[in-house]
């Protein structure tokens, strides 16, 4: 009879340490697959969401994310789209878990300069808010090279017209912390 309480809880000791075994191995797996997830990925899971973006410089902006790129995401605000680098955030508020992979392979090639040349296209108005610093600049986007681009600056409320341009900024990719745009058009 001692003999069989004896093989019992040897049994239920070996048995225990299998299920811990597994429950380690399943933990170090979720591990390196964490590992292995971008914040693009984190943020393309939350498309349709409400988020908030805090940037390094203080400026924060809330609103309905509609595309994360790969360098970049889009936020729509009630009346207005705003395109913010993923450099320039030092926060997010209320992302999912959810990841998704980019299956597009033109979308994982598209990047900030890709965003930019569109809104040049377009002469789309913009407020620019830098990376640093609580500065504004409003214009219209007249070139995009490979790591800036020259926003000529207008009149408030006046068309893009080389009689009407007052001066042009020449702002590189890493001083951008947001664009800000009348929504319609598309990012």
């Amino acid at each position: 009879m001692r003999w069989n309480a004896l093989f019992e809880d040897l049994e239920a000791q070996i048995a225990e340490a299998g299920v811990l075994n597994r429950e380690s191995e399943v933990a170090e797996r979720a591990r390196a697959d964490l590992a292995s997830v971008e914040l693009a990925e984190r943020l393309r899971g939350s498309i349709g969401r409400r988020i908030g973006v805090h940037l390094a410089s203080g400026t924060a902006f809330a609103g309905m994310l509609s595309h994360a790129g790969a360098e970049s995401l889009v936020l729509d605000e009630p009346a207005h789209q705003v395109l913010i680098p993923y450099t320039a955030v030092a926060h997010y508020m209320g992302i999912g878990r959810l990841a998704v992979g980019e299956t597009s392979v033109v979308r994982r090639k598209l990047g900030l300069a890709s965003a930019l040349r569109i809104l040049s296209r377009d002469r789309a108005p913009l407020t620019v808010v830098m990376a640093a610093g609580d500065a504004r600049i409003t214009g219209v986007i007249d070139r995009v090279g490979r790591d800036f681009f020259d926003l000529a600056m207008t009149h408030e409320g006046e068309a893009r017209r080389a009689y009407g341009v007052t001066d042009v900024a020449t702002v590189p990719f890493r001083a951008l912390g947001a664009l800000r745009s009348m929504r319609g058009g598309e990012l």
